[in-house]
């Protein structure tokens, strides 16, 4: 059942698709789903004009705008404005670049097939993210209003060759993803949190609150969910901890995420699911639904904001709550961030072993200090030491991750919380990151090792059947 082996290899990586000069034909991401019996609608307005005061459209950009313009106009006069297909829209785009270009410069072959796929993606999907959001080495893309994307490859940040026609251009993507998801984000709520239909999240923030024009940010998840295996083939845990882990999750621990913001929190919380056995009834619930659960009997909850009004609010808490009577065996929260936290260590400590949770916090201390800050946002005037006791006995493993100066994200900590002593939350590492320099290539050297203790909760893996060898648990560097 366990992994026994580390893996040495790493598997290839694909080729950058910002590099192609010629992407292939394919859906727009997020789209094929939501179209009814195989039609597609179409976005009605044209590319508007650039924004005085912005860089102007090259053009190229110009050619793309014209061709929407008449686009719309030609679909409209032949009755196919609502009711394109895929195939009928794509030929449409290419009659009309092909009429639109010859009055003016003549297109390449190569040329006219590229311009053919952006304008379908500005009419039906992400326009110019469609290939950033297609390139799997891409794990983030931040639009930095109109002329300014970058992506995160690798770890590491860099500038993409994409850009969007101008503010109103990229406002209408916005709106698209949005929209799709039953949100929306205008003057009176200038703040978004979306996601794609892949999961992968999406926040939004508009002027007037973003100065220098909209920021969009995606945090992108693979089409292919990681498993423990490529995380310790990434180099992001030993093969002890790997272990320790999976028998955690069976055994029915219950386990916290914390790291920073870009660590991998919610990727090992995936990866850590697949643990779960099957036949058990998961209840996730989540700000914006992005967790890949495997398993069969998955119920997903996702929050929901308010109306104009402010009406109709509908937060983590309030799901949380109402999912204790829907017989989960194991509850799985997204992120703790506010006063759910207290029903969370309450459902723990009532009969939910083996619940999963992240949290925002740099270091383990620090995570429980944030989950006694989120227990008194409850309202509760409870005494600090309850809120201890609640945290000690409803916690049993913590696991710290964090993200190098080398981009790469690695597992720091595994902690065990072993209880109380006076007014302290007593904790005891069981394996660790020991960082031991940096190499030529920027990269971090160290090691990871066994704190050569045998854990607390050994003796619960040893009655759930899941018991490691006595040498798991020794000093050596893993």
């Amino acid at each position: 059942m366990f992994l026994r082996n580390r893996l040495a290899t790493k598997t290839s990586a694909l080729e950058p698709a910002t590099g192609r000069s010629s992407p292939p034909p394919r859906p727009p991401l997020g789209t094929s789903s939501q179209a009814p019996s195989g039609r597609l609608p179409l976005a009605s307005s044209s590319l508007p004009a650039a924004t005085p005061g912005h860089r102007p459209p090259d053009g190229r950009m110009q050619l793309k705008a014209e061709v929407h313009r008449r686009l719309v106009e030609d679909l409209r006069r032949r009755g196919l404005d609502e009711t394109a297909t895929e195939a009928e829209l794509r030929q449409a785009i290419g009659e009309v670049m092909d009429q639109t270009a010859a009055s003016g410069r003549p297109l390449g072959r190569t040329e006219r097939d590229r311009l053919v796929e952006e304008v379908y993606n500005d009419v039906l999907g992400l326009g110019p993210l469609e290939p950033l959001l297609a390139d799997d080495d891409i794990s983030e893309v931040m639009v930095n209003g109109p002329f300014d994307v970058f992506v995160e490859r690798s770890g590491r940040i860099e500038r993409a060759v994409v850009r969007f026609a101008d503010e109103a251009h990229l406002r209408r993507i916005i709106d698209r993803i949005v929209s799709r998801v039953g949100r929306r984000i205008d003057d009176a709520s200038p703040m978004c949190d979306a996601r794609l239909v892949d999961g992968s999240r999406v926040n939004a923030i508009i002027p007037p609150l973003a100065i220098d024009g909209s920021v969009l940010t995606i945090r992108k998840f693979r089409k292919d969910p990681l498993k423990i295996t490529d995380l310790l083939e990434l180099g992001s845990l030993s093969g002890a901890m790997g272990e320790f882990l999976e028998a955690a999750v069976a055994a029915k621990l219950n386990v916290l995420i914390s790291g920073g913001t870009g660590t991998g929190k919610t990727t090992l919380l995936n990866v850590l699911s697949a643990f779960i056995p099957g036949g058990e009834r998961l209840i996730t619930i989540e700000d914006a639904a992005e967790l890949q659960l495997q398993q069969e009997h998955v119920i997903r909850l996702e929050t929901r904001p308010g109306n104009v009004e402010g009406s109709g609010r509908v937060d983590q808490a309030e799901l949380l709550r109402n999912s204790l009577r829907m017989r989960p065996d194991r509850i799985i929260l997204g992120e703790v961030r506010g006063p759910e936290a207290l029903t969370m260590l309450q459902a723990m400590n009532t009969g939910h072993e083996g619940s999963l949770a992240t949290v925002h916090a740099n270091t383990t201390r620090d995570a429980l200090a944030r989950l006694e800050t989120m227990v008194l946002m409850a309202g509760m005037e409870l005494p600090l030491r309850a809120i201890r006791e609640q945290v000690a006995s409803a916690l049993d493993v913590i696991v710290q991750i964090e993200r190098g100066q080398d981009g790469r994200r690695r597992v720091v900590g595994i902690t065990e919380v072993v209880g109380m002593e006076g007014e302290t939350i007593m904790l005891q590492e069981i394996y660790g990151f020991r960082k031991e320099g940096v190499r030529e290539d920027g990269s971090v050297r160290g090691s990871f090792r066994a704190a050569g203790i045998r854990p607390k909760c050994a003796d619960r893996l040893e009655r759930a059947g899941l018991g490691l060898a006595s040498d798991h648990w020794l000093a050596a560097n893993q």
